[in-house]
């Protein structure tokens, strides 16, 4: 069980490899939304939101395992929070870029409120919510240029 635990949590271990774990886990999470893409929105939030509590509950299992709070290997809220920034946004390689762009500034910047939830919450849920609102971030900001620009 904590074989699978860990393969959820750290993105199939994408949450291993050498420097910035975020921007891998960032990265499977772009995949990821290259294979939903083409699903109607209803069955994409859904798939969005079984993840983020699947995710909540194996990343706080992880955080057991590993004894460590918050372990940077754990990458599951850097998948679901670029699936949010990507949420109806038309797949292309501009798209797919200017996501994972605003995400990883958000991500790593952590405005407010972004830096209330990474302070406030713990375990499983707050590994997940700040990413969560850092999607939400990227989501708003991507839907303005892509309005007003395309």
């Amino acid at each position: 069980m904590h074989t699978l635990i860990l393969i959820i949590a750290t993105g199939f271990y994408s949450g291993f490899l050498p420097k910035a774990p975020g921007t891998w886990g960032s990265l499977v999470g772009l995949a990821l939304f290259f294979l939903l893409h083409t699903l109607s929105l209803p069955v994409y939030l859904s798939v969005v939101a079984g993840l983020f509590v699947v995710g909540s509950l194996a990343a706080g299992e992880a955080e057991k395992i590993l004894d460590n709070r918050d372990p940077g290997v754990v990458v599951i809220d850097e998948i679901v929070g670029i699936l949010i920034a990507m949420t109806a946004v038309p797949m292309s390689p501009l798209t797919m870029a200017l996501g994972f762009l605003l995400f990883r500034i958000f991500d790593i910047a952590k405005p407010f409120p972004i830096n209330f939830f990474d302070q406030r919450f713990h375990g499983g849920l707050g590994i997940m919510l700040d990413d969560v609102v850092a999607g939400i971030y990227s989501l708003i900001i991507l839907q303005l240029i892509l309005f007003l620009v395309f």
